[in-house]
């Protein structure tokens, strides 16, 4: 008994001390290395490859716990539904219902992109697919690419990508794709089950997933067609013997080609054209805002009352923003601003229901009152009734309001001119109504000093003053009273202004060395530009590639970018493609490494613009596509650091990134004969 009770004591006792241990221990349990192993594919029923099925439900079992993620946008199957497939999961199960009639010997394929991952880890399971037939035969042919974007060479994550049997220009615009895929993070698709034919190839932001393209959605198109074809090859894999050596084995493989289509998206800028709205925002302006840009200006006339028939040439100043979709009319005439409501007959270009401009007219009520003032001290609304009007010195009238017109900036650059701001159109300047000195100790010396010239961008209130600049001045700015008189009557104030001009050790200059760019037939080498970018990815300065060099100077120093364009139809800028006319879009080239120029630096840099496969090329820090972390991890900082060259030029190498596609397979390179050139020599990364 008393055996019994010490047993029973020591049993509870350790119960006790086993469950205190538990309640104390407040970490996470040590459960072996962390699980990094994506889901596998156990069992499918029908299995993969099965011939003659019949039925229209697809399960799919995997080794551990799953989840989906955004099944209905990534999860593809081939041939296109028209009606959306049901999927969902349980457990350890993917279930895919197609709620299309079933078609006789075709090959399905259920392409789940990146969509699978564990439930614990979310370890993604990428690139898994499934295919069975309806018929006796199953098809087996792929193709293979990556979709870039034109302009940024940013990965197209999730892009439908699609082929057409069809050759036909129209299929694309009138017939859904014969099969399809999606990019994934990276930018890379492979569209599976291909008879043995001829296709086309297409990428697409399918936003009324019709499967068909509209103008302004993005698109891509190959230049080539593509005809499949499956090659046998030695596959070497390396095993690990049991001394520690490598062993390696060889064995039959497969390759399916062609492995390494680029496609580089575009969108053409279309829009339909048509009055987004209008505004009187004060006595002085109409404001009209349009859908698209267009080179041809509304003509506007009064609709009625004593001004009818008056076109806005006599009454008012337009003012065109740079994308030419906003405009201002300032009116100029003072009976015209002091009419409360006008009505405004307003002619402009429509796009009509065939997708054509044409002319419309719309009669439109512009109406402004002036808010009523606030009640005032019947004093001081006395001593205003007798004021008289205001004179300077010299008894020359002074107006209640005055122009104002300032200097832009209290620090110029070298390489800038002087910039002057209006609050109005501006009517006339005073000729030698300005003066510039430079300070030299404590005097100021006169410096000759051209007139003041229209701004490119907004002539009607901005004017420039160009000066050969001495760096590291100090210059001062004199401009009289009544100097500068706007529209509605009103000058300026006096201005003097002091300011002063960067010296040149404050910069950094750089200096590309182009090489790779092919001279066409003719022998002529094609026009090209290097943009600088920021860290946002837009362009800070532009250079011309001349005799091989892209110049930079007076650079404020910071950390940069660069790419290229081939100019092809030598207008200075970069044009997208167009498919009516099989245009591809300007070649655009991205230097692969980051520049962090400092005060004082002379950078010289050779740049080879083939060096590196097409998809490798844009550097990491810059790229808004980045592919997804691990779960618990981080992308790896250290690789963006690496991403430059010190001042000397020595080149901190870096890695690529994207490496599953072969840069000598022709299949990479636009032809030499395509509409614009083509991105000839460009390769995928390996």
């Amino acid at each position: 008994m008393n055996r019994r009770f010490t047993y029973m004591h020591i049993l509870v006792a350790a119960v006790l001390v086993a469950i205190v241990t538990a309640c104390a221990s407040i970490g996470r349990p040590e459960g072996g290395p962390r699980d990094e192993d994506p889901p596998r594919f156990v069992r499918a029923t029908p299995a993969p490859g099965q011939l003659k099925v019949s039925g229209n439900k697809i399960t799919v079992t995997f080794d551990e716990n799953i989840q989906l993620d955004d099944a209905f946008n990534k999860v593809v199957v081939s041939p296109v539904q028209t009606q959306p497939p049901a999927i969902s999961s349980n457990a350890r199960n993917v279930t895919v219902e197609l709620r299309d009639t079933m078609r006789l010997n075709t090959t399905y394929s259920i392409d789940f992109g990146d969509a699978i991952k564990d439930l614990n880890e979310g370890n993604i399971l990428d690139g898994f697919a499934i295919d069975f037939a309806t018929g006796d035969t199953i098809d087996t042919l792929r193709i293979s690419g990556v979709v870039l974007e034109a302009r940024t060479l940013e990965p197209a994550q999730g892009m439908l990508v699609g082929v057409h049997s069809n050759l036909d220009d129209s299929a694309l615009t009138t017939l859904p794709f014969d099969r399809i895929a999606r990019t994934n993070q990276f930018g890379q698709f492979t569209v599976r089950n291909l008879k043995p034919g001829t296709y086309r190839v297409f990428a697409l932001n399918d936003l009324n997933r019709d499967y068909k393209w509209d103008r302004s959605e993005d698109v891509a198109f190959y230049d080539f067609t593509v005809s499949p074809v499956v090659e046998d090859i030695e596959v070497c894999d390396t095993f690990l013997r049991a001394d520690g050596s490598d062993s390696l084995v060889r064995h039959p493989g497969i390759k399916y080609l062609p492995n390494d289509v680029l496609l580089t998206w575009f969108n053409e800028g279309y829009s339909p054209q048509y009055m987004k709205d209008y505004s009187r925002p004060d006595r002085r302006r109409i404001t009209l805002n349009f859908a698209a840009p267009s080179d041809t200006l509304p003509e506007i006339t009064i609709a009625d009352g004593r001004f009818a028939g008056r076109n806005s040439d006599d009454w008012a100043l337009p003012q065109i923003n740079s994308t030419r979709d906003s405009l201002i009319y300032w009116i100029r005439d003072t009976a015209v601003i002091s009419t409360d409501s006008l009505r405004l007959s307003v002619k402009y270009l429509k796009t009509d229901t065939a997708e054509q401009l044409s002319w419309q007219t719309d009669t439109l009520r512009f109406f402004f009152r002036d808010p009523k003032p606030k009640k005032k001290d019947k004093k001081k609304d006395k001593d205003e009734e007798t004021d008289t009007v205001i004179t300077d010195a010299f008894g020359v009238p002074q107006p209640k309001n005055f122009l104002n017109f300032n200097v832009g900036a209290g620090v110029v650059d070298v390489y800038a001119p002087l910039v002057f701001q209006a609050d109005q159109p501006i009517d006339s300047i005073v000729p030698g109504s300005l003066t510039l000195e430079i300070q030299a100790d404590t005097l100021w010396n006169k410096v000759a000093a051209g007139p003041l010239l229209p701004d490119s961008l907004d002539p009607l209130l901005k004017r420039q003053l160009p000066v050969a600049w001495v760096p590291g001045s100090k210059y001062r700015v004199t401009i009289d009273s009544a100097a500068v008189t706007g529209i509605y009557g009103v000058w300026n104030k006096p201005l003097k202004q002091e300011f002063s001009v960067k010296s040149l050790d404050e910069y950094s200059n750089l200096v590309f060395n182009v090489t790779g760019l092919e001279p066409d037939s003719a022998g002529i080498m094609p026009h090209a530009y290097v943009e600088l970018l920021g860290g946002d990815d837009k362009p800070v300065r532009v250079a011309p590639v001349i005799g091989g060099r892209a110049e930079f100077r007076y650079l404020n120093p910071s950390v940069y970018y660069a790419r290229l364009f081939i100019d092809s139809n030598n207008n200075g800028k970069w044009d997208t493609g167009n498919i009516a006319l099989s245009l591809q879009p300007e070649e655009v080239y991205y230097y692969s490494k980051k520049l962090q120029l400092k005060k004082n630096w002379d950078v010289e840099q050779a740049w080879n613009v083939y060096e590196l496969a097409v998809d490798a090329q844009k550097p990491l820090a810059i790229k808004k596509n980045k592919p997804k972390p691990k779960k618990g991890e981080r992308l790896n900082d250290k690789e963006e650091e690496e991403e430059e060259y010190d001042e000397f030029g020595n080149p901190i190498d870096g890695n690529n990134r994207f490496d599953r596609y072969d840069p000598n397979n022709i299949n990479n390179r636009r032809p030499s004969n395509s509409s614009f050139g083509g991105l000839r020599n460009q390769g995928l990364s390996r």
